[in-house]
């Protein structure tokens, strides 16, 4: 009788590990990456409205987590209609040669109270290691990541407005998956 007691509670414990577990479906419904580009004349923001992916998690550690996610470039808007047109040209995103942007996380570590999440982002056909903060909670059955960072534009051939446009572009990323 003990022994079937051991089974059914550790299969009951293994079952609880395993329900844990999450992979969690990224879409541009439940996931918004957002942008401010600025100049010394002020600032626009915009976002992309299209986006899939993945979150992978293993228990409910952060650390663990493994994030790819492809945005669909075409869905780009700003604040302002005659931007939007101009961001898709090539002078910046240039959606007709490069429809996609892709991140693949390579590892997420602690760092104080937030987590350090370091890929590779491919944006505008250019590859570039990247590493950002986020504030990253999973219970297994949802996930929640928050992140506001800074990426140069012209490490990804966007040089266009040199010395008019600032160089460092602000990303705000926010997930929100069940």
């Amino acid at each position: 009788m003990r022994f079937l007691s051991g089974l059914l509670a550790a299969g009951l414990l293994t079952g609880l590990t395993l329900a844990a577990d999450g992979k969690f479906t990224l879409t541009g419904a439940n996931t918004k990456v957002e942008f401010t580009g600025t100049k010394a004349e002020g600032k626009h923001d915009g976002g992309f409205k299209k986006l899939t992916g993945t979150v992978t998690v293993t228990g409910t550690d952060p650390a663990t987590a493994r994030i790819e996610v492809t945005i669909d470039t075409t869905s780009l808007y700003t604040d302002t209609a005659k931007l939007t047109g101009h961001l898709k040209s090539s002078d910046f995103f240039d959606v007709k040669s490069n429809p996609t942007a892709k991140f693949v996380s390579a590892k997420v570590e602690k760092d104080g109270g937030k987590y350090k999440v370091t890929g590779e982002l491919t944006l505008n056909g250019k590859k570039k290691a990247i590493s950002f903060p986020a504030t990253i909670a999973t219970t297994g059955k949802a996930l929640k990541l928050d992140s506001e960072f800074k990426i140069d534009r012209t490490d990804f051939g966007m040089t266009y407005g040199k010395g008019k446009i600032h160089d460092a572009v602000t990303i705000r990323v926010k997930v929100d998956a069940k």
